[in-house]
């Protein structure tokens, strides 16, 4: 298996250095882009009088305008044409052969040199015919060829701009009695700062004053805002919305969430999967081919008696079509950009070969609690064990005794007192026990209230319960009397069944893992309808779960959010972990979700299917068009026979389809 942990923070270097960096990079495309963009233009303008003085144009026009010297004049723009329009070619030769892999360069170096050195001769004295109007379309040509891929290549870049431009340049700092603006660069863990209405949140931290709702749709692609209060976290990169808040900055620059989700896209953009290697194996075979057909062709015409010109003009054609630019952008295109796109809608790859293998799955193995379920508690039954209290009034002390507790069991208790409309008690003397309940003084009683531990603890037996098993359950004691129960349960996520759904008819068996009873695991199992579940699984076990699956053959996606699930998802053929999870999910997942959301990892599977079948058809396409256009080009064809510089207007047509398609991709992840 191969080792996934291929993400180490690099500390010790500043944010200011690594932005610079980034800059570079970025500024340097774009200095290579109007490279080609002035070459192209400076070398078509000198194209003209070239064309307009070459003997076979002359013909077709049928004029004839020759002065002493014109060859001259010739072969001088043709030099210009030559080394400035081909010098990115003939630089790109050198690199090539001193790495000794020879590859496009090489091909389009070895072709315009062959032709312009051989028009050279001839204007020197050497019997036979120039070809500068070749060899000046062909450099044109190449020259918009690469120019338009670059700015392909380049808006696959711009996404992960994006991301990083979500980050806001400059923070209100707090002190004491004043606020002050600082660079965001320049924050460090404790500070406080001062977020406004509709402000970008500057770095990661914990509200410690005010509540406001933000909008993290761009981290997590959640659309809906998300209502926080004091103590709850927030994202450097979320807009704050209608609340001024005061954040203690907790992660700053480096470790910030936003620059790590930029990290890891980055890394997946850089690495090559199993797919990208293929392809670019195939380009350095293609290559090799190229040459070896560009000589043969060569020396078969001149075995055939053909004059020099012809057999040269042909071997320049075969190399400059055989050239595999579009092998070579088949497949990297498609990489950058599935990463970006997948990277604005919450999925996070950190393991391309996993991600374009997500169309093998055929299990998916889902953690419950937290990924199908929401982790939170819904009451669902209140039972009253005493005449002297009705189920409201069970309902209400509850509640009230729970109300100052942060528990996810205080929140379902409050959220279903306010559905019903019942008024809470004020309490003192609260007091929480961690792992047995919670107590205090409400409306002058003694009330208790917690789980069979608490029960244990005061030596009371628990009431006979036919439905046991399904549930959470808190009892409910009031001056030493257990009045009645309150049960919970975690309440499933809307978007679960439909996703499972969209797995299923997509041919995947989808797997219930859960550490909860039997009862549990087959009551969500059924409501959902899926194909299989585990139950009473102990963390350690999850991993060989797994195991055992692949062992009969399955190819198994795992998704889980815990600790507990990190060996298991290492151990999975791809582990999804959920984004709300733990860190260590996430370092040893190869794809996290942003957001804890089912559908997410239905659409990251039918994404990674497409992302695929783009890279098969640009394979295909591109393999496919050189096997077409190379027999055209030797000139054996008997009466289709192709000119040099329509041979690199199609290759270049080749490259740009293959970028086009590669462009496709935003559409399929956005009919999802």
């Amino acid at each position: 298996m191969e080792q996934k942990n291929h993400h180490h923070q690099h500390h010790g270097h500043s944010s200011q250095d690594k932005e610079a960096q980034e800059h570079q990079h970025h500024d340097h495309h774009r200095m290579m882009i109007e490279d080609f963009k002035r070459r192209f233009w400076v070398s078509i303008i000198l194209t003209l009088p070239v064309l307009l003085l070459s003997p076979m144009i002359q013909d077709w026009l049928s004029v004839s305008w020759s002065f002493s010297g014109d060859k001259w004049v010739l072969f001088g723009l043709s030099s210009l044409i030559y080394f400035y329009g081909g010098w990115p070619f003939l630089k790109g030769l050198a690199e090539e052969m001193k790495k000794l892999k020879p590859g496009m360069m090489t091909l389009i170096a070895v072709a315009i040199s062959a032709a312009y050195l051989y028009s050279s001769a001839v204007v020197f004295g050497l019997a036979g015919k120039t070809f500068f109007w070749e060899l000046a379309t062909l450099i044109d040509v190449m020259l918009l060829g690469h120019w338009l891929e670059m700015r392909s290549v380049l808006g696959a870049s711009k996404a992960l701009e994006a991301l990083a431009a979500l980050m806001p340049d400059e923070a209100t700092v707090v002190h004491d009695d004043h606020t002050m603006k600082v660079k965001v660069s320049e924050l460090k863990a404790g500070d406080v700062i001062l977020i406004k209405p509709g402000e970008k949140v500057p770095a990661d931290g914990v509200i410690i004053e005010g509540e406001s709702e933000l909008n993290e749709s761009m981290l997590t692609g959640e659309s809906k805002p998300v209502s926080k209060g004091i103590d709850d976290e927030v994202i450097g990169g979320a807009v704050n919305g209608n609340g001024a808040i005061k954040v203690e900055v907790n992660n700053t620059g480096d470790e910030s969430y936003l620059s790590k989700v930029i990290g890891m896209v980055r890394d997946a953009q850089g690495q090559k999967s199993q797919t990208q290697r293929l392809a670019d194996k195939a380009a350095f075979w293609l290559t090799i081919v190229a040459l070896t057909a560009g000589f043969g062709t060569f020396f078969i015409w001149l075995a055939l008696g053909e004059e020099l010109s012809f057999a040269l003009e042909r071997m320049v054609t075969v190399m400059v079509i055989c050239c595999p630019h579009a092998l070579g952008l088949a497949i990297p295109l498609v990489a950058a950009i599935s990463t970006s796109i997948s990277a604005k809608n919450g999925l996070l790859i950190r393991n391309r070969t996993a991600f374009e293998n997500a169309r093998k799955i055929s299990t998916i193995v889902f953690d419950k609690t937290g990924t199908l379920t929401k982790g939170s508690h819904a009451v669902t039954r209140i039972v009253s064990l005493s005449d002297a209290y009705s189920e409201q009034d069970i309902l209400r002390y509850a509640s009230s005794v729970e109300s100052p507790s942060e528990h996810h069991i205080s929140k379902g208790l409050a959220r279903r007192s306010e559905a019903d409309g019942v008024e809470l008690y004020p309490v003192s003397d609260f007091k929480y026990e961690s792992g047995v309940g919670v107590n205090g003084t409400v409306n002058d009683k003694k009330v208790q209230a917690g789980g069979f531990v608490l029960l244990e603890k005061l030596g009371m037996s628990p009431p006979e319960d036919q439905d046991d098993g399904v549930e959470t359950k808190i009892f409910t004691i009031i001056d030493d009397q257990l009045v009645g129960f309150i049960t919970f349960a975690d309440e499933i996520r809307e978007s679960s069944a439909p996703a499972i759904k969209t797995l299923q008819q997509n041919g995947i068996k989808v797997s219930l893992l859960t550490g909860d009873n039997e009862k549990v695991a087959a009551a969500v199992a059924k409501e959902l309808g899926m194909d299989d579940y585990m139950a009473e699984v102990l963390p350690e076990e999850k991993q060989e779960k797994v195991k055992v699956l692949q062992q009969k053959g399955e190819f198994v996606a795992m998704t889980g959010d815990g600790v507990n699930d990190a060996p298991a998802l290492a151990q999975a053929d791809v582990g999804i972990a959920i984004g709300s999870g733990t860190d260590v999910a996430a370092e040893t997942a190869d794809i996290v979700l942003v957001d804890s959301d089912p559908k997410d990892i239905a659409n990251l599977i039918l994404f990674g299917k497409a992302t695929y079948r783009k890279m098969v058809q640009n394979l295909g396409w591109a393999t496919g068009y050189n096997l077409i256009a190379l027999p055209l080009a030797t000139g054996f064809v008997p009466g289709l026979i192709i000119s040099p510089a329509f041979g690199a207007a199609l290759m270049s047509i080749s490259t740009i389809i293959c970028a086009i398609n590669a462009q496709l991709l935003k559409g399929s992840m956005a009919t999802q």
